[in-house]
């Protein structure tokens, strides 16, 4: 099943509720949208571990590919990525950074080994490893477009302003829930970590092609301040004196799409995926089994 298929099926169970009577038409006009970050499962990216895993691959596919280098370093790789991490346990940066730079130049050995002896054949067989561990070799902390991890290159670093977790790794990932039910009626994946405000028109866009229903107000955060959709009143906590009372006690409601999240990750296996082109497919399947428990087949809405 592709990403189309997936999309349809949870296009039918917006439409059961429907018929269950689970959710009113009109409710769905009023939604809670909010991104959260789809993370990959992998270890925390740092540059010594990074450098010997670019130096192990370099060297397991060189001996596949039939390649005898010069030396492959496995013994020196391993112990000096684990000196790296003591030192940098014991606070000596100045240690530290001397043992990344030694492993910087194994890696660049590597290469430039492989390079003199691949023929082209095993050139064209190696050239993603050798890309992948060239730029680890060459990026540094300011630099734009960073690898995080060898085997998964499309991971992205994300803030997201929590204090317990500064950073996480993976795809950000936009949904919509109504706001009286907490419906999930939609959801997108956006790699390339756009600013949030600039997710809003598509992601409203995905919710009116998938519910039949055109959203009239969208309720936001303050993530979205300042972007304006067509044919919508965006509320957010921003602009208090030009919303009505009634408008005010509708924002109330924002938070609904947290818990949904948090339920999606914790609850149905969304946090930790392993391949990237199953992130897009599963990131609305998951959404599609919240959307399905949430309706109860007597036609009434399970709690929580």
């Amino acid at each position: 099943m592709d990403e189309a298929g997936a999309e349809e099926l949870f296009a039918q169970t917006i439409e059961a509720a429907k018929t269950l009577k689970a959710i009113r038409p009109r409710e769905l006009r009023v939604v809670s949208i909010d991104t959260t970050v789809q993370e990959k499962n992998l270890a925390h990216p740092t540059d010594s571990r990074l450098l010997e895993v670019a130096r192990a691959k370099l060297a397991e596919r060189a001996a596949e590919a039939g390649i005898k280098l010069r030396q492959s370093y496995a013994r020196t790789g391993p112990r000096l990525n684990r000196q790296a991490g003591r030192y940098a346990h014991a606070r000596q940066y100045k240690r530290m950074r001397r043992v990344i730079k030694r492993q910087r130049t194994i890696v660049g050995r590597l290469l430039r080994d492989i390079d003199r002896k691949a023929t082209p054949d095993q050139m064209a067989q190696l050239a993603e490893t050798m890309h992948r561990a060239q730029r680890l070799k060459e990026q540094k902390t300011k630099s734009k477009n960073k690898l995080y991890a060898f085997h998964a290159p499309e991971v992205e670093c994300i803030s997201k302003g929590k204090a317990r977790q500064p950073y996480e790794f993976g795809v950000k990932a936009s949904f919509a829930v109504t706001a009286q039910k907490g419906l999930i009626v939609g959801a997108r994946l956006f790699p390339g970590n756009p600013y949030e405000g600039d997710t809003l028109a598509e992601q409203l866009e995905r919710t009116v092609i998938l519910t039949n229903t055109p959203v009239k107000t969208p309720l936001v955060d303050l993530g979205y301040r300042g972007r304006e959709v067509d044919g919508t009143r965006i509320l957010h906590r921003g602009k208090p004196k030009r919303m009505s009372e009634a408008e005010k006690r509708l924002l109330k409601h924002r938070q609904a799409v947290e818990p949904s999240i948090d339920h999606l990750k914790a609850d149905h296996g969304m946090r930790w995926l392993l391949i990237f082109w199953r992130w897009v497919l599963f990131g609305v399947l998951r959404m599609l089994a919240k959307s399905y428990l949430d309706v109860r087949p007597n036609g009434t809405q399970a709690a929580g």
